[in-house]
């Protein structure tokens, strides 16, 4: 690719990823919010299926990607359990104490709603689409990482960033090696439904952020 070609994309890359998040803050409107990541994703997607060339094929298999992911979430897990209850007991286990209905319905539409279209722009598109700029390895991750800890801003709170800034290199992670957008998602939906479960939600949720 030309030098002016990266140049394009690489500005594309930060009307889109920084600021996207950037007007949603500002507006603080939650329609907003939804048709920039339910639009941005099917976008994202239909140009994936389009690009998408018949030889890729992923660096790990299938079986060894599940191995590892379970094997990671379950040394991760208990840790960020004990660092929910250590911190504020009060809140453990709040929601699904507290509102049992709301909790397994997040923990059912959370996947579906949410995380698969993060993943998709945040992983595969970034992936795909700006490997000319970032490439395949550890370009990739940290840009995908980035971007994805600094969309989390609009919760206005630091633990929210850090958090996801730290998920974001295991998911790019997860992707760059298994180019699964099933495996990705499933692993950044357990740890999500692990937050929303153990009490951390409230730092992912806008109506508390935004009044």
């Amino acid at each position: 690719m030309r030098p002016y070609g990266k140049s394009l994309l690489l500005a594309e890359f930060c009307v889109l990823f920084t600021a996207g998040p950037a007007l949603i803050l500002f507006l603080r409107e939650r329609w907003l919010m939804i048709a920039i990541l339910w639009g941005g994703s099917v976008l994202a997607y239909a140009y994936l299926r389009i690009a998408r060339r018949p030889d890729e094929v992923p660096r790990t298999s299938f079986g060894e990607m599940v191995k590892r992911i379970l094997m990671r979430f379950a040394v991760i897990a208990p840790a960020v359990t004990i660092l929910a209850w250590t911190a504020s007991p009060g809140d453990f286990l709040s929601f699904p104490r507290e509102n049992p209905r709301i909790w397994l319905l997040v923990i059912v539409l959370y996947p579906l709603l949410s995380v698969w279209p993060q993943e998709v722009l945040y992983r595969a598109l970034i992936y795909k689409r700006y490997a000319p700029i970032f490439g395949e390895g550890t370009g990739y991750v940290i840009a995908s990482a980035l971007a994805f800890g600094y969309m989390h801003i609009i919760f206005l709170n630091w633990i929210a960033v850090a958090m996801t800034l730290v998920g974001g290199f295991i998911f790019a992670d997860n992707y760059r090696k298994g180019r699964s957008l099933t495996l990705v998602s499933i692993e950044h939906a357990l740890y999500g439904c692990l937050i929303f479960t153990v009490g951390l939600g409230r730092f992912f949720y806008v109506g508390a952020a935004w009044g």
